[in-house]
């Protein structure tokens, strides 16, 4: 009878590993599919020069995203339609830094597509980059920039640029590439389009060159804006359960370092202010896009959502004014690609805040500091999350140390307990009062092995922040068939070697008085290991090293305190 149980248990077990092996399969290929979009930064000779009909087709239907120059913060103007009419003859200019791929489109000068050369799409498949902006039939997110107001080229309709070639490259031994789109009228007015790439960066100068030829005066207004739909983040599938990355627009402002606003913010309560200075970006797991206008020039900075849904996210400058016969610039930066906090730092203040480690930001920014340090030493970012752990785990061994002595001590008196709750099990008062005389003779505090806990629990909290927003960690292998620990386990080992490590912590420590409650604890193990089942590799290895060291210092503790008696 033993046997056919264990073989039903067996047979069981061997089916749900088959079942789970099956629907991370189907998850994976469901995920894949929908980038088979055809990009428009691959070479000349593997794409036409053409838009593709769905980009016409999308853009015909986004007829209001492009703002007007408002020079009064309070007021609310109405979105203008000026995306009328786009013909499938506009072209593209292709850019290929060696860091980003790109396309310009040649009707506004957008960036339509933009591709991160030194990350992948998938792990396996070395041939295609992350793509991070694309407007095709998966998803429309792109930077827009242009001039309005009274004499703006981009008022009423897009301004239609030329350029010299279709295709640019910076080269080896240049630091920085300048590819100038060209728009002029017959009145004399010249306007250069000036996007300025540098070698190993992620930031691309926009600058306008305005030469006023005419006899009258040139007034316009710059904007730049992220223009995105309202689809499902591409990268958040390799999150783990119960921690979805934040999707939306964020602001800085002089009196909230960083704001932000999800899809429905921008939607119900859309943001209008004049501020100096500062950033706005679109931001996503892993990566983000962000306008920096002007440090020096006071900005007006908005958020809503078009009549066609789109969210949009956007600074507009104050007006540049070019007498006859003069010349004159405006300009920002735009900055697309990984969320690399020490970069951002760099690019403008707080925008390292985009990499968002919740409340507890203050115990998450010197572990993440302390894992890069390791890391530059071993190299291996899962060894540096197992040193980590040791060194966090050393920090707190006084305090482990006193949790595990009470519930050695606890475990040492399980025999009078049992006695008391027998003795008085009609009687609930005089129990608990035979319970608080015993703790008191025995010298133990019942809390002791809970409050030790509850103080490491922010830093564990923080930690597991840190390994879930940390790009550093996206397809960083670790060992054997861990290629990368930002997703979970392919085959479960981690989670089911937690999952053994928890049980075996649990029979180290004293079983809970209450029936019910001792019969869920014996189920903690097997629910942490189902939750464990979907978790980003490095969290898991975290969790397994936590457990390993916990368990090899309670089971030493417990050892001398049984030995002294």
């Amino acid at each position: 009878m033993d046997l056919q149980r264990y073989l039903l248990i067996g047979a069981t077990a061997v089916l749900s590993f088959m079942l789970l092996t099956e629907w991370v399969a189907f998850k994976e290929s469901n995920t894949i599919a929908p980038q088979a979009a055809a990009r428009l930064t691959a070479s000349a000779s593997d794409i036409s020069s053409e838009i593709p009909e769905t980009t016409s087709e999308i853009k015909q239907q986004a007829e209001d995203d492009i703002p007007q120059a408002i020079d009064i913060p309070d007021k609310v103007d109405a979105e203008t339609p000026v995306i009328k009419d786009m013909s499938n003859s506009s072209k593209f200019i292709r850019v290929h830094t060696g860091t980003v791929q790109l396309a310009i489109d040649l009707a506004g000068g957008d960036i339509v597509e933009l591709a991160l050369s030194k990350h992948l799409q998938q792990l396996d498949d070395p041939d295609h980059p992350f793509i991070l902006l694309e407007e095709n039939t998966n998803r429309t997110y792109i930077a827009q920039s242009g001039l309005i107001g009274p004499n703006g080229i981009d008022k009423g309709q897009r301004a239609q640029f030329s350029s010299q070639s279709s295709s640019y490259t910076l080269d080896a031994g240049e630091e920085s590439l300048n590819v100038d789109l060209l728009w002029s009228n017959t009145d004399g007015l010249e306007v250069i389009k000036r996007f300025t790439f540098h070698r190993d960066s992620y930031v691309v100068n926009v600058d306008y060159l305005v030469t006023n030829g005419s006899s009258s005066r040139f007034e316009a207004n710059l904007f730049g804006q992220i223009k995105r739909d309202s689809s499902e983040d591409p990268a958040a599938s390799s999150s783990g359960m119960g921690m979805v990355p934040f999707l939306g627009a964020a602001i800085t402002q002089p009196d909230d370092r960083f704001t932000k606003f999800d899809f429905d913010d921008m939607k119900e309560e859309p943001f209008k202010a004049q501020l100096p200075g500062g950033w706005i970006a679109m931001i996503q797991h892993y990566f983000l896009s962000a306008w920096i206008p002007n440090p020096e020039k006071t900005h007006n900075y908005s958020t809503r959502v078009t009549k066609s849904g789109f969210n949009i996210a956007g600074f507009t400058s104050p007006t540049l004014t070019v007498e006859p016969g003069s010349t004159g610039s405006t300009g920002a930066k735009l900055y697309a690609g990984p969320k690399d906090q020490y970069d951002l730092r760099d690019i403008s203040p707080y925008l390292e805040l985009s990499v968002d480690y919740g409340f507890l930001w203050w115990i998450a920014q010197p572990i993440f500091w302390l894992l890069t340090q390791i890391q530059s030493i071993v190299v291996n970012w899962g060894l540096a999350i197992i040193l980590l752990t040791v060194v966090i785990k050393a920090a707190f061994f006084q305090l482990s140390a006193k949790s595990y002595k009470s519930m050695a001590n606890m475990r040492k008196v399980q025999p009078k307990m049992a006695d008391i709750r027998e003795q008085f099990a009609d009687d609930k008062q005089k129990q608990s009062q035979a319970m608080m005389e015993l703790y008191k003779k025995e010298k133990i505090n019942p809390m002791g092995g809970c409050l030790p806990i509850l103080v490491q629990m922010p830093v564990f909290i923080a930690l597991y922040w840190v390994l879930m927003e940390a790009v550093d960690l996206r397809h960083a292998p670790f060992i054997l068939w861990i290629d990368d620990l930002s997703v979970m386990d392919p085959y479960f080992v981690l989670p089911l070697i937690m999952g053994a490590s928890m049980w075996f912590m649990q029979k180290l420590n004293p079983p809970p008085p209450d029936p019910m409650q001792a019969k869920i604890m014996q189920w903690m193990p097997v629910m942490f290991t189902f939750f464990f089942l979907w978790f980003p590799a490095g969290l898991v290895l975290y969790w397994v090293i936590n457990n390993l060291l916990s368990m090899a210092q309670q089971y030493v503790i417990t050892k001398r305190i049984e030995a002294a008696d």
